[in-house]
């Protein structure tokens, strides 16, 4: 059976057969111990097969035996937990415990698992160097210096590790790129210095040419530059390097020679000021987010992150750009170590209309939007789709997450929401009246269409070219609303072919699919989450048949939670689904606000985060404010994973 073959869903024989009885309801009230209410069912339910030197699935439970082990495979028995909470498993073909006997069994895991992550020591975890990625390196240099075009465009593809291309360990700099940073470096001084209007935004302190103003000017710059006070030493080197163009000597010859045909002392100022510029650009304190470790005298080999550093965090995972004066100014005067005073930051950024980078960089990578630009719907069986309509679905995504965002909605909105945005070719194409043009504009959804799930950017991103994909879509669900990822088909296993033509239903071919036993416990969640979207067309459009066939919308998830359509589905996922879907995007925003995959001892961090986001009627402030109040956002670790 395929859930054999998964590393971790032998474990969930744990909750099979007999109950705790009626010593475990008496002292159901007690602390619970790994050796009281998990070992005795380990050994009486479970090593029987999963022990000796082959046991099933590879994986021997009689090694587990104490608390201690339990922390050894943290990662296994977080998964369980999923799978638990799920009610994923025990398959629906076995016999199934109790809910009390689940909730008991949840409890004893629970409370072994905080013991080892929440009441030892802290790991706020250490982040590789950061580099700019292109996007920042774009929005930075537009805040910086306000040019309008993007040279980072040109600079070769990012990485993506755990999901985004903003994670530290995956951010190299390649000989190519170094070569990229000084032709852009360049490009960039030459646009300021040709435009009086961003020239004089630099050059703020007069007279321009007397040796303090000089300085200041340098020390302005450089400090949004590099996003922090520059040192005495720094200063009285990008003086030097100014003052050596403006006499004509070393590397800044050439400039100098062009200062004299632009105006004699005044353009070669003006050079000098450029090498700077150009230097600043190309400097690692400028191309990274440069973060000062712990000195050995710190505790745990642990500090808090400076008032600076905190504004570079929150303003690359906000804006993915550097911060602006009015954050600068909070740095400057030691206030962002308060609590309240980040709160009042976040509500702030969050309604700024940078905002917009997280719609952009985090959603575009959650939800995957970056795709629509690349599908392609088999033009003959859907020549509805053309770039209008690839442009409007796309556009809508966007716009009601910038919603969410913009107007601190609930994050079960995602979910829930019964509006959207659409402009004339959309509202044609969801078949709702009374919209025309290329303007979008907030509109009631039709009765079936319900948050993101529904959205023509997601419907189509998740189906095959020629028609819909239940199990696309199911595992899309899973993996990106519940991360709950389902596990690789195991070997042997012929995939079914969605592209054939269909004898019956879809759903009667998958029937005879998954009842291979080898596949039916995957399936039986992932494709009735699938086929509760079947109301929709590959590329988003309602329908009530597919071909001559009447579309059975309707299914059953693990514990039994039944849906009749779309619309009740949603309402599953965001009732019964509700704690791992925000646990699903806690992780992965936190991911992309600290640039490094999560590990086992961030699982306190993500606790405490859910749980601010649940007391806080799931608001979008809540899950950002309660990210950037973290340990591993706050905080920087020596070394890397205990």
């Amino acid at each position: 059976m395929a859930w054999t073959d998964r590393l971790t869903r032998p474990l969930l024989a744990l909750v099979v057969g007999a109950a705790f009885g009626a010593s475990a309801k008496a002292e159901e009230s007690a602390e619970p111990s790994f050796s009281r209410d998990i070992a005795p069912f380990l050994e009486t339910h479970c090593n029987g097969c999963h022990s000796g030197s082959e046991p099933e699935a590879k994986l021997g439970l009689d090694v587990y035996r104490d608390s201690a082990n339990v922390q050894q495979d943290f990662g296994v028995w977080e998964r369980v937990l999923l799978m638990l909470e799920g009610r994923q498993m025990p398959p629906s073909d076995q016999e199934q415990p109790s809910e009390q006997e689940l909730q008991d069994v949840m409890r004893a895991i629970h409370a072994e698992l905080d013991r080892f992550d929440c009441s030892g020591e802290r790991h706020p975890g250490r982040v590789t160097l950061r580099r700019l990625n292109r996007a920042e390196y774009n929005n930075t240099v537009r805040d910086l210096l306000g040019v309008r075009f993007r040279p980072a465009d040109d600079f070769p593809s990012d990485d993506v590790g755990n999901g985004f291309d903003n994670i530290a360990d995956v951010l190299t700099l390649p000989p190519v790129l170094m070569e990229k940073y000084l032709t852009a470096a360049e490009r960039i001084a030459d646009d300021v210095f040709a435009s009086e209007e961003l020239r004089g935004r630099l050059l703020t302190h007069e007279p321009a040419g007397a040796p303090e103003s000089v300085r200041a000017n340098i020390a302005d710059f450089v400090f949004r530059a590099w996003r922090r006070p520059v040192t005495d030493a720094e200063l009285d080197r990008l003086v030097t390097l100014h003052n050596s163009a403006t006499s004509g000597e070393g590397g800044g010859r050439r400039r100098a020679r062009q200062g004299d045909r632009q105006g004699g002392s005044g353009g070669q100022r003006q050079n000098g000021m450029r090498l700077v510029v150009q230097a600043a650009l190309i400097s690692p304190h400028f191309l990274f987010r440069v973060e000062s470790d712990p000195e050995p005298g710190d505790e745990d080999g642990i500090r808090e992150l400076n008032d600076f550093e905190i504004a570079t965090r929150l303003s690359y995972f906000l804006w993915s750009s550097m911060p602006d004066e009015a954050l600068f100014d909070v740095a400057r005067r030691g206030e962002l170590t308060k609590v309240d005073v980040l709160e009042e930051q976040v509500v702030r950024m969050l309604r700024d209309d940078k905002s917009r980078a997280l719609v952009d960089n985090f959603a575009g990578q959650w939800l995957q939007l970056r795709d629509v630009a690349t599908i392609a719907p088999d033009p003959e069986r859907f020549p509805a789709f053309d770039a209008g309509l690839r442009a409007a679905a796309l556009r809508e995504t966007q716009m009601f997450v910038e919603n969410i965002i913009r107007e601190d909605r609930s994050v079960l909105e995602f979910l829930t929401a019964d509006f959207s945005y659409v402009n004339g070719r959309l509202a044609q194409h969801y078949g709702i009246p009374g919209v025309e043009g290329e303007e979008f504009v907030k509109v009631s959804l039709p009765e079936g269409r319900r948050g993101v799930l529904t959205q023509a950017s997601i419907l189509t991103l998740t189906s095959n070219p020629t028609r819909t994909s239940p199990v696309k879509r199911g595992k899309w669900i899973m993996d990106n609303i519940l991360g709950e990822p389902p596990p690789p088909p195991p070997a042997g296993i012929e995939p079914l072919d969605e592209e054939a033509d269909l004898l019956g239903t879809l759903r009667e071919r998958m029937e005879q699919h998954r009842s291979n036993p080898s596949c039916s416990v995957c399936h039986f969640q992932m494709d009735s989450l699938g086929f509760g979207l079947e109301n929709f067309d590959a590329i988003g459009a309602y329908r009530a048949l597919d071909g001559r066939f009447a579309i059975d919308p309707s299914g059953t998830l693990p514990g039994g939670a039944e849906f009749a359509d779309a619309g009740e589905l949603m309402d599953v996922l965001a009732e019964r689904k509700r704690e791992a879907f925000s646990r699903c995007l806690t992780e992965k925003l936190l991911t992309y606000a600290i640039g490094r995959g999560l590990v086992s001892y961030d699982r306190c961090a993500v606790k405490a985060i859910t749980k601010r986001l649940a007391d806080h009627e799931y608001r979008m402030s809540a899950l950002v404010t309660g990210i950037v109040l973290s340990d591993p956002f706050l905080l920087r670790e020596a070394k890397g994973d205990p």
